[in-house]
């Protein structure tokens, strides 16, 4: 079995300042030897620590740390992520065209944090609903959601459509990291990750919510460095 978080931000996102290699080590401090880099709105951290991460039959299998390549779109009506992306799907996209294009390169389309409120960025219902059948699984476990109830709403959402159920920290600092994870067993492509998936047990906890002026620092910090 391992231990995935699929929802974690890096340096190349506009709100972390995450370096690559500090996730690596974070990791195997922790024991999370499976992430999706989940980057807004590319691919480049992802493809880049798929590079750098430690994988392969030379490395001792407790050091071995599997990388998914992910983004989080921000489309014109929230958010979706895509997983086994080989391509980057830009942004501004309606949400329909996004996942197709999704698809279209061999990936999988999740939803993040759907139900919470507080985030404008986050899908609403209609939208959801219209999403449906083009969504492989929603995230049931959001570790930076300030309500319980917005993850509960989740779970019951991916239950009542059958769809499966993801989680992830959403760290955007590397203390952040493995707050929430699947357990799952091992998988080499997106097939047997989905297969993975449905036998998968969510472990999370909630994140302080003092997370969030984390992000906001580190946007007005790189907002500041571009001027």
């Amino acid at each position: 079995m391992i231990k995935a978080d699929l929802h974690i931000h890096t340096a190349y996102s506009p709100d972390s300042n995450t370096p690559l290699e500090r996730i690596i080590t974070r990791c195997l401090e922790i024991g999370i030897n499976c992430i999706a880099i989940t980057d807004h709105n590319t691919i480049a951290g992802a493809l880049e620590m798929k590079r750098l991460a430690p994988f392969g039959r030379q490395v001792e299998p407790s050091l071995r740390l599997k990388v998914i390549v992910g983004e989080e779109i921000q489309t014109l009506t929230g958010e979706i992520i895509g997983y086994f992306l080989s391509e980057e799907v830009p942004r501004g996209l309606p949400a329909e065209e996004a996942a197709y294009r999704i698809k279209e390169q061999g990936g999988a389309v999740c939803i993040p944090h759907p139900f919470d409120s507080f985030r404008s960025s986050a899908l609403r219902r209609q939208s959801l609903e219209a999403l449906v059948p083009y969504i492989d699984i929603i995230e049931v476990f959001n570790s930076r959601l300030l309500l319980p109830r917005q993850n509960a709403m989740a779970h019951r959402f991916a239950q009542a459509h059958g769809l499966l159920s993801s989680a992830g920290s959403d760290a955007h600092t590397s203390f952040e990291i493995g707050n929430t994870y699947v357990e799952m067993p091992e998988f080499n492509d997106k097939g047997q990750f989905l297969l993975a998936l449905a036998k998968g047990d969510v472990v999370g906890r909630r994140a302080n919510p003092w997370v969030h002026l984390w992000s906001n620092w580190a946007r007005l910090e790189k907002y500041l460095r571009g001027r």
